[in-house]
Formats: C-alpha cells, sequence, structure tokens
C-alpha cells in the first residue's frame, strides 16, 4: 500500500473529506457512490462499480430488475 502523506482529521459526525488530488486521480466526482470495505485493521474505500449479481459483468447492458443489476445476458438464460 503506498502512503499518500496526507492526514485528515474526522469531524463531529464522523465525516472524512477526500483530498481533491486523490479524487482526481480516482476519477471519484461529489455525489458518486463508495464502497466500503473492512481488511482487519484497516477501512478501504473503492468507487462503486454496478456489475451483474450473477455473473459479476461490468459493462454499458446492466439492467436494474426488482432493486438488482442483472445484465441482458444472464435475464436471457433466465427460465420463463
Amino acid at each position: 500500500m503506498k502512503a499518500t502523506g496526507v492526514v485528515r482529521r474526522v469531524d463531529e459526525l464522523g465525516r472524512v473529506v477526500i483530498p481533491i488530488e486523490l479524487r482526481r486521480t480516482f476519477n471519484i466526482d461529489i455525489g458518486d457512490p463508495l464502497e466500503i470495505y473492512v481488511d482487519s485493521d484497516r477501512i478501504l474505500l473503492k468507487k462503486f462499480v454496478p456489475s451483474c449479481m450473477f455473473c459479476g459483468v461490468v459493462n454499458n447492458t446492466l439492467i436494474n430488475y426488482r432493486e438488482k443489476v442483472i445484465c441482458k445476458s444472464c435475464v436471457e438464460e433466465m427460465p420463463q
């Protein structure tokens, strides 16, 4: 893991500001969803990228079905 040398304090509401340099590097815009992971004693943030809940594909053919994200290929394989 690479250290950035940037230190931020948690505010009274539990928020931490991600520096603009890091947001630009990782293409994180205002309002983008982030996934939060815990790995032993670390908290990891990752920009959320929707993927098919069945096959994991990430592309522009994803659709929302009953609050789930599914690709068109998996929808076509579903029994009628």
